[in-house]
């Protein structure tokens, strides 16, 4: 079958409308060449940190890494597992891993072509079709029948130097970018690239699984606070004060924003009894597990956080609940 050419319209994200689109034209001339300030990302510190990484192969790049492109092949029936994806089976712990996912990339790569047809319309496909066109030089339809030929393309591409994490970094004049990082992260990978001269790239202090009592990880993720803060965590009062720690950590190399996940718009202020026994019940060997911490519990502690995010979190109000 001959190969359909791929070819993108400049006025692509452009309203219909010729009025509009005449605006939108004079509106984008004066800002696509300047400078990226990103100030929210998921890059992992460790690409830049070192000179000589690189992207991997295709799939690893665009595919196995992206919840966006997986999960939408997910909901269409492809099974997780024959993307590559990892799964943990029920009663296994993380070490154990879970069901064989498929590690050959071609394949992976053939099968997320013959579904490509499926982000048609979606911001993931606009964003998945600009990359490969216009960053890669892609020149045919991704489908089934070119996957092969554009696997290698791509693959010849990567190994180029400039394609490499790096080089890409200063062709897109990023003049800052700011990377989502656990609040226990050591940011090993920040103090190389200030050490190295770039300054331009920031942590984000992202402290969700500790504020999270239902989180399988939550105790050893506790565990892992209390040994990068230096603070042993027993109670309330302890951990506020690790969290403070850490933040003030990454403070110290530049960070700008905390990052949250929010479930609900649902604030509370806990009782000075509520902030002494939560944590302390979760502690309890077992405590999760017999069920000493109720969803309301759980709820509780990640509400008077989010909270105190804005505020100060230890600070007794009249009308507190518990």
């Amino acid at each position: 079958m001959a190969a359909i050419p791929w070819k993108l319209s400049p006025d692509r994200c452009f309203d219909a409308d010729p009025a509009q689109r005449a605006v939108a034209r004079e509106l984008y001339a004066l800002v696509k060449d300047l400078p990226i300030v990103s100030p929210h990302g998921h890059v992992p510190p460790a690409l830049l940190a070192d000179p000589a990484a690189r992207f991997g192969t295709p799939t690893e790049l665009f595919i196995i890494p992206d919840h966006y492109v997986f999960r939408m092949l997910y909901s269409q029936g492809v099974p997780l597992r024959d993307l590559g994806i990892p799964s943990r089976d029920p009663g296994l712990s993380r070490d154990e891993g879970g069901t064989p996912v498929e590690t050959d990339h071609r394949k992976i790569w053939q099968r997320f072509a013959e579904h490509f047809y499926l982000f048609r319309g979606t911001p993931s496909g606009l964003w998945l079709a600009d990359e490969l066109v216009t960053r890669f030089g892609v020149t045919e339809r991704l489908d089934g029948d070119s996957a092969q030929a554009i696997y290698d393309h791509l693959a010849a591409q990567l190994a180029r130097p400039e394609f490499a994490p790096r080089a890409l970094f200063e062709r897109f004049k990023i003049e800052l970018l700011a990377t989502t990082d656990v609040a226990t992260d050591t940011l090993e990978h920040h103090r190389k690239l200030h050490a190295d001269g770039l300054r331009n790239v920031l942590p984000t202090f992202r402290p969700d699984v500790l504020m999270n009592l239902e989180h399988p990880t939550w105790r050893e993720q506790i565990d892992a606070l209390g040994d990068v803060s230096g603070i042993d965590v027993v109670d309330y009062a302890s951990y506020i004060r690790a969290l403070e720690q850490r933040r003030a950590f990454f403070k110290q190399l530049g960070a700008l924003a905390a990052d949250h996940s929010k479930l609900t718009p649902y604030t509370a202020r806990l009782s000075d009894a509520g902030r002494r026994d939560l944590p302390a019940r979760a502690a309890r060997p077992g405590g999760r597990r017999r069920g000493a911490v109720r969803r309301a519990h759980a709820d509780g502690v990640r509400t008077h956080e989010h909270r105190g995010w804005a505020g100060d979190a230890a600070a007794p109000r009249r009308g507190a609940q518990s």
